[in-house]
C-alpha cells in the first residue's frame, strides 16, 4: 500500500469566520494555515481564495500572491487551485487561476444541488472545456466527483480522450445534494474507480474522520480542513487547518499508513 497523501482544504469559497474565526482570508493568514499544514503532515494545499473581507475570488492575481506567499515559506507543497470558485461565477471566472499553470488543479464532473436555490452548473460541456484547457497547459486534474454519475462521466469522457489516464479522482461524501458519507457509499463509489486510479476521499461535516480512517484502510488518500468541516470533534471548533491534519496523520499512523512527503505524493500522482 503507497504512503498516504493529506491534502488540506483550508478555506473553500463558503465556510467563514462566523463558522470558525481561524478560517483563513488574507494572504498572510493563507500562507500560515498552508504552512502549519505542511508541517503537520499535508503535501498537498487546496486552495480556494479570498479576498481580505472573506469575499471568495478566482483572481489569477489573488491566487499568484497566496501561492507566492505559500511557496515562500513552504517550496515543497503542492499546490491545487480549485476552478469551482463559487456558486454563480462564470466559466472564465472558475477558470482564473489555471493561467498560472499549476501543478494540479480540480475538474468538477457533474452538476449538484448544494441546498436551497444554489446549483453548481457543470455541464458536459464545461467539463470537456475545463479538461482541454488543463490537457493544454500540462496540468492534471483531480476529477472531483459527488455522487456515482460523476464517475460514470469522468469515464465517458476518458474513452473519448479529453482526460487522461491514469486519473486521480476525489470523492466527496456527504455534501448536500451528492452521495451520503456510509461505509457502503464509500465501497460503491471505490469499487467504480479504473484499477489504475488514485482516489482521495473528502468527506463533509461529521464524516470528514469516518471517511478518512476508512479511504486509509482501503488504499486511498484523505482530505481535511475548513471547506469540509470546522470541528476537530462533537461541538469543539478546531483551532486552525493544521489539527486537522495532524489527526488525519495521527489516524494513519495507528492504522499502519505512513505519510507521504510531497515528493512522494508527485510520484504517487504521477506529477
Amino acid at each position: 500500500m503507497s504512503k498516504l497523501i493529506i491534502t488540506a482544504a483550508i478555506c473553500g469559497a463558503e465556510v467563514t469566520k462566523e463558522h470558525n474565526p481561524a478560517v483563513p482570508y488574507t494572504v498572510e493568514e493563507i500562507a500560515e494555515e498552508s504552512r502549519r499544514c505542511f508541517e503537520a503532515g499535508a503535501s498537498v494545499i487546496h486552495l480556494h481564495v479570498r479576498e481580505d473581507d472573506g469575499t471568495p475570488t478566482q483572481s489569477a492575481e489573488r491566487f499568484k500572491a497566496c501561492i507566492d506567499a505559500i511557496k515562500a515559506r513552504c517550496p515543497e507543497l503542492i499546490i491545487q487551485p480549485s476552478t469551482g470558485g463559487a456558486v454563480g461565477m462564470s466559466n472564465e471566472e472558475r477558470l482564473g487561476p489555471v493561467s498560472l499553470i499549476p501543478e494540479m488543479a480540480t475538474l468538477d464532473c457533474g452538476t449538484c444541488n448544494f441546498g436551497g436555490d444554489d446549483i453548481f452548473v457543470n455541464t458536459e460541456n464545461t467539463i470537456i472545456a475545463f479538461a482541454a484547457r488543463m490537457n493544454d497547459l500540462g496540468i492534471k486534474p483531480e476529477i472531483e466527483c459527488f455522487d456515482k454519475g460523476m464517475i460514470d462521466m469522468a469515464l465517458r469522457l476518458h474513452k473519448k480522450g479529453h482526460i487522461k489516464a491514469p486519473m486521480h479522482f476525489n470523492l466527496v461524501m456527504g455534501v448536500n445534494g451528492g452521495i451520503s458519507a456510509e461505509p457502503r457509499d464509500l465501497v460503491f463509489m471505490r469499487g467504480s474507480l479504473p484499477q489504475d486510479a488514485t482516489f482521495t476521499v473528502s468527506g463533509i461535516g461529521k464524516a470528514q474522520f469516518p471517511m478518512a480512517a476508512l479511504s486509509i484502510i482501503m488504499g486511498g488518500h484523505v482530505r481535511v480542513g475548513f471547506e469540509d468541516n470546522v470541528y476537530v470533534s462533537k461541538g469543539v471548533l478546531a483551532k486552525s487547518n493544521a489539527e486537522l491534519v495532524e489527526k488525519a496523520a495521527r489516524l494513519a499512523r495507528e492504522l499502519g499508513r505512513e505519510i507521504a512527503s510531497p515528493g512522494e505524493a508527485r510520484e504517487i500522482l504521477g506529477l
